[in-house]
């Protein structure tokens, strides 16, 4: 049985029972009927708001109207709750296009955003190299970028990091890298003084003779690496006077070696078509790197120690990473066509050079893997390149025995040593400070930098040679050849 209420005989909402007359009323009513007379209306007794009492109903079912008890009130009842269907259908659709339209725009948003991001990104990474190289040029430190979830404090306490703290290109890394001319520097009257002090020939084996590349560990100048014609890798010390390693695995002969700067890590390649990366301590190959398809010419370390550059006859370079092995980028000029002779990054890690068969010299761009010039000029396949210390220099050699000075501030050749009528150029390099240049070939040759005047000459090699490499501050010159002889100049 459902409550009636007293006033308006219809199911109240809100029930509530006067404790005066005992009928049911609707609240709103009867609170509205007490404010205005302040009586029951049912029996004329006085009565307030406090006294009436809430009836707690499980929802009242408000019984239907008479005149919707009729079929016809039915179907007309039930044709209005379809058309309200209907309706509420039509807005939650015109909802969701309006909110899908909103997803979409916010999704361009966020993805132009990410463009956007990525390019200013792009453009500080840009800023922060181009910045790296030209503070240390100024003589300056250059802090390296930090990382952005790495806060930079200086320790625990919150500190602000000191510059000298900063890892960077520090005056002793800027000595070393020929930025500034060290005390220790050998002085060319002195260095003209000097004669064959030390000589070696059982490093390799005397039925294939001849050594074909030779490198120094930069941080132990008394360790040498060899390559050689009996496909072997050796590790030498002077000091000792004692082989260190013999490193053995590829089945060709050995044409370029480095000896890592602060690793135990030497690394060869081969006409074998492959780089080997070799564990000096461990006697043992730890990396194979197949980059190229044809013979490896040239072979270069990156500034940083982790990568490696090569040059191949398959016309291509290459960039890899020495602790995988995996090749990073491989490029190669399309329009010229021609086999890459020998490869040498610029000390900065940011360019780096190639000779060709066709005796060109081209600079490439490592970020952008583009070629950014080419020095025209010699008449052979270009057979060595090495840049200055400072990165002011490029020196190059090629079969037209010449070498070959270029200025990469104003692109240009400046100077070109001609050499004797046949003579062949094999390998040349600066000294760390960049005040020396050393050519190897027909016979060993020193060049004072700037006057470019010659200031030692041996002949002590009774082969071609084909490696030469200066001490630390020049206190020693060493030079391999196809005699088979590893040779030591000094005082």
């Amino acid at each position: 049985m459902s409550l009636v209420c007293a006033i308006s005989n219809e199911v109240p909402e809100h029930p509530c029972v006067s404790p005066v007359s005992n009928q049911v009323f609707e609240r709103r009513l009867i609170e509205k009927f007490i404010a205005e007379n302040g009586v029951d209306p049912m029996n004329g007794q006085p009565l307030s708001e406090e006294q009436l009492i809430d009836i707690k109903v499980s929802h009242p079912i408000r019984p239907k109207a008479a005149s919707a008890t009729s079929i016809p009130a039915i179907l007309k009842s039930l044709q209005d709750e379809w058309d309200a269907v209907m309706l509420h259908s039509f807005t939650l659709r015109q909802q969701l296009q309006t909110t899908r339209q909103e997803l979409s725009h916010a999704l361009y948003q966020h993805d132009a955003a990410c463009r956007v991001i990525a390019r200013l990104t792009k453009e500080v990474t840009a800023a922060r190299e181009a910045l790296a190289t030209l503070k240390p040029q100024a003589g300056l430190v250059a802090p390296q970028a930090m990382p952005a979830s790495q806060p930079a404090t200086g320790g625990a306490g919150g500190e602000p990091m000191e510059v000298s703290e900063q890892v960077g290109m520090t005056p002793e890394i800027i000595q070393k890298r020929g930025k500034t001319v060290p005390e220790e520097l050998v002085r060319a009257e002195d260095l003209s003084k000097y004669r064959q002090v030390a000589s070696h020939a059982g490093l390799h084996s005397a039925s294939v003779p001849g050594i074909l590349c030779m490198d120094l560990c930069p941080s132990d100048t008394n360790k040498v690496l060899t390559g050689g014609a009996d496909k072997n890798v050796v590790v030498f010390d002077k000091k000792e006077e004692q082989i260190i390693a013999t490193l053995k695995g590829h089945t060709k002969k050995v044409t370029s070696v480095i000896y890592h700067p602060s690793q135990s890590v030497v690394f060869s390649a081969s006409p074998d078509s492959t780089i080997r990366v070799w564990s000096v301590t461990g006697g043992n190959c730890v990396q194979v790197v197949r980059a190229h398809e044809a013979s490896v010419t040239g072979l270069s370390l990156h500034a940083t120690g982790d990568y490696l550059l090569s040059s191949s006859e398959d016309q291509y370079w290459a960039f890899s990473d020495i602790q995988t092995g995996r090749v990073l980028t491989k490029v190669t000029d399309e329009a010229a066509g021609v086999a890459l002779t020998c490869a040498q990054f610029h000390p900065d890690g940011l360019i780096f050079g190639t000779g060709t068969a066709d005796s060109q010299i081209k600079i490439w761009d490592l970020k952008e893997r583009t070629n950014v010039a080419n020095f025209p000029g010699h008449s052979g396949p270009v057979t060595s390149i090495a840049f200055s210390e400072n990165g002011y220099y490029l020196a190059t050699g090629a079969q037209d025995s010449s070498v070959k000075l270029w200025d990469l501030r104003k692109l240009k050749n400046f100077k070109t040593i001609a050499l004797d009528n046949n003579y062949e150029v094999k390998s040349l390099v600066f000294d760390q400070s960049g005040t020396y240049l050393a050519v190897g070939g027909s016979d060993i040759r020193v060049y004072i930098c700037k006057q470019w005047s010659e200031v030692l000459n041996f002949s002590d090699h009774s082969g071609l040679v084909t490696g030469v490499a200066f001490g630390d501050n020049a206190q020693f010159l060493s030079s391999a050849g196809m005699d088979r002889s590893l040779k030591f100049y000094s005082l």
